[in-house]
Parts: C-alpha cells; structure tokens; sequence
C-alpha cells in the first residue's frame, strides 16, 4: 500500500477530555508554543453547559481547538485534521466531526472496558 505525502499550509488541532483535566490548559500552552513558532493561528474553547457534569460522560467533554499555519490564518478552523482524546467520551463526541483520514491520538490507560461502555 502506497501513501502519498501531501503539503498543508495550516493544521487544525482538538483537545479533548473531561472538564476539569486541563483541557483549556493544554491548549493554552500550544497556543503560546505555536505563536512563538511564529505561526499565525486561531482558536476556539469549547467549554460544555453541565456546571459540574459527572467525569467521563459524553455531555461533560471541555475541548480546544487551534488552527494554525504559516499564512493568514482567520478562523479556527472546521473539522480537526488532529484529534487528542484523553477518554472514551472525548474520543465518542468528536469521532463524527474529524477530517477523513485524520489523526487520533488516545490516552489508552483511560480506555477501559466499563468506560467503554458509558
């Protein structure tokens, strides 16, 4: 199977996880490291409406997304072409909303058969 190398000018990252790990953090830091970078860049956190919805559901997912390149970048982005899940309802909501061929990134130690199962 041969794969083909493509260019991109700009690439479009989400965080994922329960609010409350440091989602927003995480993005933060990526931010400031893409900027220092001296790429132009964008982004958009993603805070779920449950106050204090239980860890792991699907309705308690916090996420970040940044899109940034080295053009003119003005928005951030529509469907992630990078997706990092910290658990199984992170990996769950934002499955359906990923580029084809995109790439996922798991913390598989959260990746138990009970939580599967939520």
């Amino acid at each position: 199977m041969s794969q083909q190398l493509a260019e991109k000018n700009s690439h479009v990252v989400r965080f994922a996880g329960d609010s409350g790990d440091g989602i927003q953090l995480q993005g933060q830091q990526f931010t400031i490291a893409s900027a220092l970078a001296g790429h132009d860049l964008s982004t958009l956190p993603d805070f779920p409406a449950e106050i204090r919805a239980p860890a792991g559901t699907r309705y308690g997912v916090s996420a970040f997304q940044i899109q940034f390149g080295a053009g003119r970048i003005t928005t951030p982005g529509d469907a992630p072409d990078v997706l990092l899940a910290f658990n199984p309802a992170a990996l769950t909501v934002n499955l359906p909303h990923l580029e084809p061929g995109a790439l996922i990134i798991v913390d598989d130690s959260a990746f138990s058969a009970q939580r599967l199962r939520r």
